[in-house]
Order: C-alpha cells, then structure tokens, then sequence
C-alpha cells in the first residue's frame, strides 16, 4: 500500500513505515500530523486517484525532529568591479514516520 501526498508545495510517495523530510511544519517533536491532500493512493483493492483528491483519505505521521540541512555556500562575484560576496543558507525541515495510511 503506498499513497501520494502534497505538503510545502512538493509530493511525496509514502508507505507506511517510511521517514522522509519535509519543508518545515509548525510541529513540536513527539506531535501526531494528518494529512488529508492525498493525491492517489493504491492498496490490495487497487489504484485511486483523486479530483483533485481523494475523498477520505488520510495520512497520520509523527514527527521525529525538527531540524536544518546542511550549509550552501553561494558566491555572487561582479568582474572588473572588485565586488565579491560569500553567503550561506541552511534549510529548515522537518523528519517525520509514516504510521498509518486510511483510505
């Protein structure tokens, strides 16, 4: 059973058990999240696909951490102007398990 999901403006394809990173979620560590923009979603029953999601079906996840990514450097350089710039950015996201997939 897998089912396909929209969160931070990206779509995941889960089962359960899984751990993905997502665009950071206003959640503490430990919280229970449900997701209810379920795209598609396939069991033994077979595949569905939603307009533009499917009817009742939910996902539950638990948060494992809140964290950021590693560090990007980024370079801006401006020839024959002697102006150079280094800076970084490290993305924030969010570690969340899989529990249950409802349809």
């Amino acid at each position: 059973m897998f089912a396909i999901f929209v969160t931070g403006g990206k779509q995941y394809k889960v089962q359960e058990g899984d751990i993905i990173f997502v665009e950071k979620l206003d959640v503490n560590d430990g919280d229970t999240v449900t997701f209810d923009t379920v795209l598609a979603a396939a069991s033994d029953a077979g595949f569905t696909t939603g307009a533009p999601y499917v009817a009742g079906a939910k996902i539950e996840a638990t948060v494992v951490k809140n964290g950021k990514g590693k560090k990007i450097h980024i370079i801006k350089y401006k020839s024959k102007k002697n102006e150079k710039k280094k800076m970084g950015h490290r993305q924030p996201y969010t570690k969340l398990q899989i529990n249950k997939i409802a349809l």
